[in-house]
């Protein structure tokens, strides 16, 4: 009765458990290992940018027994192309960690007239889209007639009738044409979301070639309902049957692995000491973002509670405009300062564009970047407080229906400004920024007209000696993103991408777009750069004939800028500290620059570009 009870004591057992553990986890991953290099041995191939191609696909070196019947990749000049349902799609990018990859239509690569009319309809037993992708529907229009003249949103085709049109619009062929028009043939193609928006607010056919060579994502089945099978073959069947053996142990393992170190850890965490100012804190859920953003010890003194917003901005009663994150309010602070608050979309995602933002912008002193006053992180409301500009963003004055059009020289100060902000951004930080989405929206004005780039949500941070950056997916807005980032046979991504939009941009200062309407309507066989390279550069190399006016030199210099800057090789564009150069020097001094190529080249044009760093 008095003999003392045994206590417990788990130190012994912890040695053979953490053992066990570590066997079981190593002999499979080695048998697996073993089983691999015996069978497939050229199971890894390349095409183009995309390495390392693994089941379900095969192709090339990679023989037929190694992969599935559907997922012959066929490399075209660097170019893998998928066959799916008698449409041949060029593959983008693939994801095998999500199943997932991203096609284009080869038929639509160019222009917006394939020879046979093909709905865009994907295999069901093999693949799916994506159900939360941003992937959105545009529908082409073929054959039509309208009584209401020239529509903005309508192209040509070889062997058109005098009297016939093809139209586009966003959405499915179920919503029509329009009133007033009728039309013999439509097919749908999915592109990418922003695609659709740039779309609805600039319906041009140099914008639509671009929403139709962003491609669209598709899974093909592995995380789903079903998966694909392996091919049947005497090795692989073998194989298989290890396989499973081995992976039903290393799921059932790991399993009690994970429980094992879950019950530690809450055991460790149950024996830690409470914080002396520990009060509960609301927001401990979102602890990792927290320590993100006290890591800039500046913007520590400059967070407000959304309370504080709400009453900076009289409860958001003046909205000054809206977009895809959000919607932006004018506020005041308490020491009569004004202020812009862009309050972005409640989510409960993690908050990364959030905190690229003010990661990006809180290292940033410069007279042509926007200044960033404070921030709001109160659980899933997140606002970020800007200092004012009166005369808001730069596309309010170069759209084709602007209400005011500014002087040729106030826009030529607003392009050298922008191209400082951004040479500031890729040298002169500690660390190099890419905003990689450059355009007129983006770029604020004050009272003066002094140009502020803005909205840093897509932004990078890289070290200044990186010259090519890992990007998954396309960012920035169509029309003005970097062939690159759309697919990597063009070259590399990295900070010449932000030089390319900026380009675009200074192209559309000048009027190309317009001219682009003008060109696009006669023919949609030609690529934009192209069409206006051809109506421009006559124009910019002819000899005056005493003297050049100072607003046409000007106008010039902006013109060849743009075009150097726009070269679809990264390595002929140069870089912003040259663009700068260009700008303020003398016309003469600058080359013409060679015509832009919509394909990328054969072999590297590197060893010849006067800008190739």
């Amino acid at each position: 009765m008095n003999a003392k009870p045994k206590m417990y004591n788990p130190k012994p057992k912890q040695k053979p458990i953490l053992l066990f553990i570590l066997l079981s986890i190593h002999f499979p991953c080695f048998f697996s290992q073993q089983l691999n290099n015996s069978f497939c041995r050229n199971e890894p191939f390349q095409c183009g940018s995309i390495r390392n191609i693994t089941y379900p696909f095969w192709g090339g070196r990679r023989p037929r027994p190694c992969g599935h019947q559907g997922f012959q990749l066929v490399c075209n000049s660097g170019v893998p192309m998928l066959n799916i349902s008698e449409l041949s799609y060029r593959v983008q990018e693939i994801d095998f960690s999500a199943n997932t990859l991203r096609v284009a239509r080869q038929d639509l690569w160019s222009k917006p007239c394939p020879e046979v009319l093909h709905n865009t309809i994907i295999d069901p037993d093999l693949f799916r889209y994506l159900p939360k992708s941003d992937d959105r529907n545009v529908t082409l229009y073929f054959n039509c007639t309208s009584d209401q003249g020239r529509l903005s949103n309508q192209f040509r085709c070889d062997g058109d009738g005098v009297n016939t049109i093809n139209l586009f619009r966003t959405g499915d062929a179920s919503s029509g044409p329009g009133s007033g028009i009728t039309c013999n043939n439509n097919i749908s193609v999915p592109v990418n979301r922003t695609a659709v928006e740039s779309l609805r607010t600039q319906p041009s056919i140099y914008v639509l070639r671009d929403a139709l060579a962003s491609g669209f994502w598709i899974q093909w089945w592995g995380n789903g309902k079903q998966y694909l099978p392996r091919p049947s073959s005497a090795p692989e069947e073998g194989i298989q049957g290890y396989k499973r053996i081995i992976l039903g142990v290393t799921l059932g393992i790991t399993g009690i692995a994970i429980v094992s170190t879950t019950i530690y850890c809450w055991q460790r965490r149950r024996r830690l000491p409470k914080s002396p100012n520990h009060r509960g804190n609301p927001n401990q859920g979102n602890q990792p973002v927290e320590n993100i953003l006290l890591q800039h010890g500046s913007l520590a003194s400059k967070r407000y509670k959304y309370s504080e917003i709400k009453k900076i901005t009289k409860s958001f009663n003046d909205k000054l405009g809206q977009g895809g994150y959000g919607s932006v309010y004018k506020g005041i602070l308490p020491d009569g300062c004004l202020v812009a608050v862009k309050v972005l979309i409640e989510t409960d995602s993690n908050g990364e564009e959030f905190i690229n933002e003010v990661n990006s912008i809180s290292r940033t002193s410069h007279v042509n970047i926007v200044n960033l006053l404070g921030f709001c992180y109160d659980r899933n409301k997140r606002a970020l407080v800007y200092e004012f500009m009166p005369n808001k963003s730069l596309d309010k004055f170069i759209s084709s229906n602007a209400n005011c059009q500014l002087d040729k020289e106030t826009l030529y100060k607003i392009a050298l400004g922008v191209a400082k902000g951004l040479e500031y951004l890729h040298t002169s930080c500690n660390t190099r920024i890419v905003h990689f989405d450059i355009k007129p929206q983006n770029i604020l004005l004050d009272e003066d007209f002094c140009p502020k780039i803005s909205d840093f949500g897509l932004a990078k941070l890289c070290k200044k000696k990186e010259s090519i950056l890992s990007v998954l997916g396309a960012r920035g807005t169509i029309g003005y993103i970097a062939p690159e980032i759309f697919s990597r046979n063009f070259g590399g991504v990295s900070h010449k991408s932000d030089v390319y939009s900026y380009g675009m941009m200074v192209l559309e200062m000048v009027g190309a777009r317009n001219i682009g309407e003008t060109v696009a309507i006669q023919s949609s066989e030609n690529y934009f750069p192209d069409k206006i390279y051809e109506e421009v550069i006559p124009y910019v190399t002819r000899k005056p004939d005493d003297f050049i006016e100072e607003e046409d030199e000007t106008t010039r210099k902006m013109f060849l800028v743009g075009f150097w800057c726009i070269q679809t090789n990264p390595a002929d564009r140069p870089a912003m500290s040259k663009v700068v150069e260009m700008l303020e020097g003398s016309l003469q001094s600058i080359q013409i620059p060679p015509k832009p190529f919509l394909f990328p080249p054969m072999v590297t044009r590197q060893e010849f570009s006067p800008f190739g760093h």
